[in-house]
């Protein structure tokens, strides 16, 4: 079992949901990017304790705007986000959405979120002031805003490049 696998259980389990949404095999056939924040000062040898993950990616998606009118668009999404049960309330998940944020460019009203836990929702009111919703017939939540900006994903070529670059990056310390 890979460390990815470990964090989709732990963050399953936070969240109550019968099965991982992350794994990493999900993570090789999906064109996904996760973000792991570690603590490299927890371990000797530098190897370090993780603290969490965000797991982004484009989906196409079909929503509503506030007149109710269906709309196809392509925007970031968030998938799954944890924090390690003993490390939440110390900066930790802004630190990682901060940096997932300037990675990919967007500002937090232009995400769309998941099947957010009630923890999501009150941590993105907190540190991003959103909170009105605009009510969708699917599982994903967007705020205010949501429309006032075009959804589209990086070019193939950008895409790739980010994808590699995320893998090649250290994981924000």
């Amino acid at each position: 079992m890979t460390i990815v696998d470990e964090l989709g259980k732990a963050s399953a389990k936070a969240q109550h949901l019968p099965a991982p949404i992350t794994s990493a095999s999900r993570m090789q056939s999906n064109r996904h990017v996760i973000y792991v924040l570690k603590d490299t000062s927890a371990r000797p040898a530098g190897k370090g304790a993780i603290v969490g993950f965000l797991k982004v990616g484009y989906k196409k998606l079909f929503v509503l705007d506030d007149r109710e009118a269906h709309n196809e668009v392509e925007p970031l999404c968030i998938l799954d986000f944890y924090i390690h049960e003993s490390l939440q309330r110390h900066g930790h998940g802004r630190e990682l959405f901060q940096y997932m944020l300037q990675k990919e460019r967007v500002e937090p009203h232009q995400l769309a979120i998941d099947r957010p836990s009630q923890k999501l929702l009150k941590f993105l009111n907190k540190h991003y002031s959103l909170e009105t919703t605009v009510p969708q017939v699917n599982n994903f939540v967007i705020f205010e805003g949501f429309f006032a900006h075009q959804h589209r994903p990086p070019a193939p070529s950008l895409r790739a490049s980010r994808l590699s670059r995320a893998a090649a990056e250290p994981a924000p310390a």
